[in-house]
């Protein structure tokens, strides 16, 4: 706090605590983990009889963000506060175009996240009429679907 232009003498071990700190979080941010690497020596991942490395292609997958393509069956994960409660419990909603069906949406979610749903719910979203500044309007319907996953089994969002 600095008044009328005066300002405090600061410790020199609060100082150093500073940059100390800054060069620990300095050095943990440059901690990436390759994924070639990892899948390369198999360390800290579990290899399967495919010899693909499970954990790191999820990991890395999810830290680059799944992006669907143009005309694919999944438009977004549906991220809402009870979408965020069921995800707990194993459970994750996604938006879907309006003429998908269960058997596209099971294979889309197989392809981009790597995880085999062990059911699939597809909902019909209602459009909804509202008001924004004095106009009527109303908000787009479309289609939901709740994918089931077993207990060991998470898809992650960034």
């Amino acid at each position: 706090m600095s008044l009328f232009g005066k300002k405090p003498k600061i410790n020199d071990s609060s100082a150093e605590k500073a940059e100390a700190t800054k060069t620990a979080l300095a050095k943990s941010s440059q901690k990436v983990v390759d994924t070639k690497k990892v899948l390369k020596t198999g360390s800290s991942a579990k290899v399967t009889k495919t010899g693909a490395v499970d954990k790191a292609e999820k990991r890395a997958a999810a830290a680059a963000g799944v992006v669907f393509a143009k005309n694919s069956v999944i438009i977004r994960p549906r991220v809402t506060e009870k979408a965020g409660l069921l995800s707990e419990k194993g459970i994750y909603t996604f938006d879907v175009r309006k003429d998908a069906n269960t058997r596209e949406i099971t294979a889309a979610i197989v392809a981009s996240y790597k995880v085999t749903p062990v059911k699939v719910s597809v909902l019909p979203v209602k459009a909804k009429s509202m008001v924004v500044r004095g106009k009527t309007g109303s908000t787009s319907a479309g289609k939901k679907a709740y994918v089931n996953l077993k207990k060991g089994d998470t898809i992650e969002f960034i």
